[in-house]
């Protein structure tokens, strides 16, 4: 009895695993290697160019960090120095014409005011993010928040 329960579960398993390589072989998985197989190294895009316009670009949702609109390459962040700071801190926005960082940066996270940047808020690229000028991997369907509002009261006056 027992031998005839293994067998039976053995051909059940085989069965089902056959079952499915079959459906699997017979679908298109769409991924992100395209038509590269698996055990292929597929060969890479070139890097895509920062976008370096130092033109301020829009947020799309509250609080959100704004985006670096210049290149970065380079620039050294470490305990010893943070190069961001040689234009965007208090004493250096005139001559360099960068936005000054938000007083926020300057607070502690009891909400005290320091004379220099607060350690919390030194490493720059934890929040910030300089854009590639570069098609989406994927489609993005995301609408800012002005637009969502601005939908929402047409058609409330529709009605």
């Amino acid at each position: 009895m027992k031998t005839m329960i293994n067998h039976l579960v053995k051909t059940l398993v085989l069965s089902i695993l056959f079952t499915t390589s079959v459906l699997a072989a017979d679908k298109h998985v769409a991924t992100l290697r395209g038509e590269v197989n698996i055990d292929t190294q597929a060969e890479p895009s070139a890097i895509a160019n920062t976008v370096n316009k130092d033109i301020k670009q829009g947020r799309n949702y509250p609080m959100q960090p704004p985006v670096i609109p210049h290149k970065i390459r380079n620039y050294e962040v470490n305990l010893n120095s943070n190069k961001c700071m040689s234009c965007h801190s208090r004493n250096r926005t005139e001559e360099s014409q960068a936005p000054m960082v938000s007083v926020t940066h300057y607070m502690d996270r009891d909400g005290n005011f320091l004379a220099e940047i607060s350690p919390r808020r030194y490493f720059c690229n934890q929040c910030h993010a300089p854009q590639k000028d570069v098609k989406p991997l994927v489609e993005n369907t995301f609408i800012d928040m002005h637009t969502l509002m601005k939908s929402k009261v047409n058609t409330k006056n529709e009605h």
